[in-house]
């Protein structure tokens, strides 16, 4: 059974040169998939998807094959360089790809959503027909309405400059206001006497209606105001961040987890700071997608522990039988607190130094 499987046919060549030759460098050194992921700090599921052509390995996995394997780094770095253009150039053709298919699917679906004018739309009910002759207006009919227009409105009184003074108003209220000349004509009867008390008694009526309806839109108005005063305004509320493809947590989710496991290494991860304690060497990993850190030792000896602090958070990991081990992740807010220490099996201790934002 062979060892590897066989690549995608739609794989790049220069992605698919670079995976055969990561592929001779694990058969020339005799190794494990298993074996490498030990070795170099990345999961086994990763080297997997790096060796299978399903995800262009990081140049920091690259960096550690090298130093495992013992190849030129020079070498190795070129034909990462060139394998990473080639897959960046893949993802825009996929997504110009995407993006065509979408445009395509919208078109279609606005093709088939369209119509003949008014199409789908039934008149509402009660909608307006052909209407009677209105009472009050000398029983002339009105125009039939259409569609989308606005009823038709009996004619107003006709006021304004070229309308005569007090036109449309009753004579007795015409004449209280001042508007018109000339007093409401008067008819000579046994009950003329009267007359005048009946007339002052509709100007007060008119008067106290006008009053009453200047107060009760004075407080409506001020009623209306106050209300919309006291309504709250909407509170924003931000949505939760749209992560990429295979990565699973961010920030406070992140920590306590591992971070091959939810897809904050590979691509979306790289390292701050590193330093040497003793002979092993200890690495600040950071994943800005995930918004998270984690601490690396690699040529660890067993009982080698490796400490992340990011502020008053901190996780750590313990070497065992393999050369190198990691730390579950922290959540990360400033990156100038991180920080990454380790205490080997022999006593010696030693940490990063500190990380400029």
């Amino acid at each position: 059974m062979p060892r590897w499987k066989a690549l995608p046919e739609e794989l790049d060549p220069q992605i698919r040169e670079f995976t055969g030759q990561l592929r001779r460098l694990v058969d020339r050194s005799g190794l494990s998939i298993a074996a490498v992921a030990d070795r170099t700090g990345y999961s086994k599921t990763s080297w997997e998807r790096y060796l299978n052509g399903r995800l262009l390995a990081p140049r920091g996995a690259i960096v550690a094959l090298g130093e495992v394997t013992g190849t030129n780094q020079a070498h190795l770095n070129t034909m990462w360089e060139l394998a990473e253009r080639a897959w960046s150039r893949a993802e825009m053709r996929h997504d110009m790809t995407m993006e065509a298919i979408r445009i395509t699917q919208a078109r279609a679906a606005l093709d088939e959503a369209g119509g003949p004018p008014g199409h789908g739309r039934s008149r509402p009910s009660g909608a307006v027909g052909t209407a009677g002759p209105v009472a009050g207006t000398g029983g002339s009919p009105s125009v039939p309405a259409q569609r989308g227009s606005l009823p038709r409105v009996p004619q107003q009184p006709q006021t304004g400059p070229g309308a005569a003074p007090g036109h449309g108003l009753p004579p007795a209220v015409a004449f209280a206001a001042g508007i018109g000349g000339q007093p409401p004509p008067t008819r000579r009867d046994s009950g003329g006497g009267r007359r005048p008390a009946v007339i002052a008694a509709v100007v007060v009526g008119v008067l106290l209606a006008v009053t009453g309806a200047v107060l009760l839109i004075g407080r409506d108005g001020d009623s209306a105001g106050a209300e919309a005063a006291n309504t709250p305004s909407p509170t924003p509320t931000t949505s939760a961040p749209v992560l990429p493809a295979g990565v699973e947590c961010s920030g406070s989710t992140c920590a306590g987890q591992d971070p091959e496991d939810m897809g904050c290494g590979g691509e979306h991860v790289r390292t701050l700071s590193s330093a040497t304690v003793g002979t092993s060497v200890i690495e600040v990993r950071y994943s800005e997608t995930c918004a998270a850190a984690w601490a690396r030792i690699t040529k660890a000896a067993p009982g080698d522990v490796v400490e992340i602090t990011a502020g008053d958070a901190g996780q750590n990991g313990t070497a065992d039988a393999t050369t190198a081990a990691y730390t579950p992740m922290v959540a990360v807010k400033r990156i100038a607190d991180v920080r990454a220490c380790a205490t080997l099996a022999s006593g010696t201790q030693g940490c990063t130094a500190d990380v400029s934002e």
